[in-house]
């Protein structure tokens, strides 16, 4: 036992730790340690409290990072990008695989430049549970690994870590939903060297860049892809749909599934007879759409032929089906009415019209002030291009007045018959087409739905702070094709990542889940040094109960800091 005991010597006080045990029975000092003053205690014990206060600390990205390692370490993409590729470039520090897994790493949680990859690293926990340090991932060692990815073994790489998707996590893959788009390039007109980026009609409204092609067909499972195709961004997709069918059949068929299984759903932008005798030639089932307005004799049936949809989830839906030659085939043919899509369509053709007649009142305005110089085939050109619009040309009438110029005049009203004709006859109504003879009316519908699961897909790429296809500093078609397999891979995990929190009754998007993973971060605590090195002490943020459980779906007990 341990006291703390005085003793004055020439009037002054000293301060003594005396220890205290039984010998012999009998209680004994075991041994004395002079403390000193009370000044010198109180010295010694502010000298403690600074010894144990750290100098500094560091906060690192932790629990994104580690959790999208998990993934690729639970679907072994390094090792099967090494075996494939023979492993690593002559003189490089990290194997094939290593490269492009950080590469899908980063392109998940903070996409950027191959060029700014080392710093991002640097400002993460990655390289203590990988081994891999931020010197190793100079640039040029990321082109260097691209470069040494050939066509064929990128095949081969997309073919064997799907398939381990496939089977590790149980996907469902009779229900497919194929999409396309195009992606906005930086290349410049006169680089020969990548005829992959051309200018095209791009999505995201940038005409003035070349565009890059990317097809995806997804599970209705979690929104998985399973296939991908680039191409130049100039093809049309429907041209590219059946190189995507037939990547889809050959892959289908190395991993042993009957394709006559499988139901593939696309919009109506891949809509030829070319197209539909592709797939029934590849044995594929299908569901697609067509456009309403190209089948009058459908939406002139009455209403009363349209009946209920059952189910919860198809609340105020109607629906007819029937049979009609279409692309060349006989088709079984639903025909919808959504109360929610006609509301949706009346909102939208109000707007449509306010700002046509907005335009044509400036004109008349313009007009009656006598000042227009323009003749009548002029006028008359802009207010077509005002009334360009397939419905407000349908339900909006105009009259041009007057001989002259100075004598030019406007008038202009809504045809409130034709308008009430426009939106009882086509407004909520879809057209769809299917070769699923066995399927009810609700699983038809249900399954075109699941168009909506590649849209999703397609957003999340072009979302500019995580699973982003940008920014894409690559200049020649291999690069690119290489960049592309990456963020495929990257979307890939981070659904799945979304689908397994989602299966533990975690309803988050890709989004909110990284943001929650983000939020477990990794502090380091320096303290002064005592001669050598400093020392340095690791350990987590505080986390939440969901950030609890998360860590607890992703592993990420594995990577946690021990020291």
């Amino acid at each position: 036992m341990s006291s703390l005991y005085s003793k004055k010597v020439n009037g002054k006080t000293y301060w003594y730790l005396r220890t205290m045990a039984r010998v012999d029975g009998k209680p004994k000092m075991i041994s004395e340690r002079y403390l000193g003053s009370a000044a010198d205690v109180a010295a010694a014990f502010d000298a403690g409290d600074t010894a144990v206060m750290p100098q500094r600390t560091r906060h690192l990205a932790f629990g994104d990072v580690a959790a999208v390692w998990s993934m690729c370490q639970r679907l072994n993409v390094i090792g099967v990008i090494d075996e494939i590729t023979g492993g690593r470039v002559a003189g490089a520090p990290c194997s094939i695989g290593t490269y492009l897994a950080v590469a899908v790493c980063n392109r998940i949680t903070a996409p950027c430049s191959k060029a700014r990859i080392a710093d991002w690293w640097a400002q993460t926990a990655a390289d203590r549970f990988t081994k891999i340090r931020a010197t190793d991932l100079d640039h040029r060692r990321f082109w260097d690994a691209m470069h040494a990815v050939t066509p064929g073994q990128l095949e081969q790489i997309s073919q064997t870590i799907t398939a381990a998707m496939i089977t590790d996590f149980g996907l469902d893959t009779t229900a497919l939903a194929l999409d396309m788009t195009n992606f906005a390039t930086y290349i410049a007109s006169v680089n020969t060297k990548a005829p992959i980026a051309q200018r095209g009609k791009a999505k995201q409204k940038r005409t003035d860049l070349r565009l890059v092609g990317l097809g995806l067909v997804m599970t209705r499972d979690g929104g998985i892809p399973l296939t991908w195709h680039a191409y130049p961004g100039n093809k049309p997709d429907v041209t590219q749909f059946p190189a995507m069918i037939d990547t889809l059949t050959a892959r289908y068929r190395a991993l042993g599934t009957d394709t006559g299984t499988i139901t593939v759903v696309f919009d109506a932008g891949q809509n030829s007879a070319a197209n539909f005798a592709h797939l029934t030639g590849a044995g594929l089932h299908y569901v697609g759409s067509t456009p309403p307005s190209d089948h009058p004799d459908l939406l002139d049936l009455p209403a009363s032929r349209r009946r209920p949809v059952p189910g919860d989830r198809f609340a105020g839906l109607t629906a007819l089906h029937t049979r009609k030659q279409v692309y060349g085939l006989d088709q079984r043919v639903i025909l919808t009415h959504s109360p929610t899509l006609h509301d949706a369509q009346d909102r939208g053709l109000m707007q449509t019209l306010a700002a046509a007649g907005r335009k044509l009142d400036e004109l008349a305005a313009t007009l009656a002030r006598g000042h227009s110089r323009r003749d009548r085939n002029q006028v008359e050109a802009a207010i077509t291009h005002i009334c360009s619009d397939t419905w407000v040309a349908q339900i909006l009438t105009w009259q041009l007045d007057g001989d002259t110029p100075a004598e030019f005049r406007l008038t202009w009203a809504v045809d409130t018959d034709a308008r009430n004709k426009l939106t009882q006859r086509i407004f909520g109504k879809r057209i769809l087409i299917t070769d699923r003879q066995d399927w009810t009316i609700a699983e038809v519908i249900d399954g075109y739905r699941s168009q909506s699961d590649a849209e999703f897909g397609f957003r999340q790429l072009k979302d500019p702070h995580e699973v982003s296809f940008s920014p894409m500093h690559h200049f020649t078609d291999h690069t690119i094709t290489v960049h592309t397999f990456t963020c495929v891979l990257a979307l890939q995990i981070a659904h799945l990542m979304r689908r397994e929190a989602d299966t533990h009754g975690h309803h988050l998007s890709v989004r909110q889940l990284l943001a929650a993973l983000a939020g477990i971060e990794e502090t380091v605590l320096i303290y002064p040094s005592t001669g050598g090195r400093p020392k340095a002490r690791r350990m987590l943020t505080e986390t939440t109960t969901t950030q609890n459980e998360l860590a607890h779906i992703f592993d990420l007990d594995r990577y946690t800091p021990t020291t």
